[in-house]
């Protein structure tokens, strides 16, 4: 993955993350328990969740799901619709205008491919979505990738490498990349 960080487990950080995450879980728990009608509640859990005031124009639609908080930041006249998830620790950009439709994934995160380094490390990269994007429900974009300003990912679409400025992508597909070692 294009600009894959690595954390270690069993490190001070890994556990800081680890705690921070179970912070998170329980704010999340919070705010998918309020009344729809209580926007008060919502934006005052939203502001725990993300560790800042959120822009007043954003809206999240319960359920809600995000694993960290600290890494996403969005911009003016975000919608997200209902149960996404949020995996944030490796950053996630929102521009302004941008649409989430029901049930998109964005991951941040993963562990490293190699047998034997995935349960040593957490790897992490940003995803950038850029102004006026629309991405359509159950879509999923994984770590490393930005879409570019004005784009539409439809439904379903797994995006796991950069969208140019201005396109649509769509499809889903199993693509072997190479193989492992045994």
């Amino acid at each position: 993955m294009r600009n894959e960080k690595r954390l270690a487990v069993r490190t001070p950080e890994s556990r800081a993350f680890a705690v921070r995450v179970q912070v998170v879980m329980n704010l999340t728990s919070r705010l998918n328990a309020l009344p729809f009608d209580d926007l008060d509640g919502r934006r005052t859990v939203l502001n725990e969740i993300f560790g800042r005031p959120v822009p007043d124009s954003l809206s999240i639609l319960p359920p809600f799901y995000c694993d960290y908080g600290l890494g996403a930041s969005f911009g003016e006249r975000v919608f997200i619709n209902q149960g996404c998830f949020f995996l944030d620790y490796g950053g996630i950009t929102i521009g302004d205008r941008v649409l989430i439709g029901p049930r998109v994934t964005l991951s941040t995160a993963g562990h490293p491919v190699e047998l034997g380094e995935r349960h040593d490390f957490i790897t992490h990269a940003p995803i950038v979505i850029e102004d006026d994007v629309w991405i359509g429900a159950a879509a999923t974009v994984t770590p490393g990738v930005t879409i570019g300003r004005g784009s539409v990912v439809g439904a379903g679409a797994v995006v796991a490498k950069d969208v140019p400025p201005l396109s649509v992508v769509t499809a889903t597909s199993a693509v072997e990349r190479k193989r492992l070692k045994p």
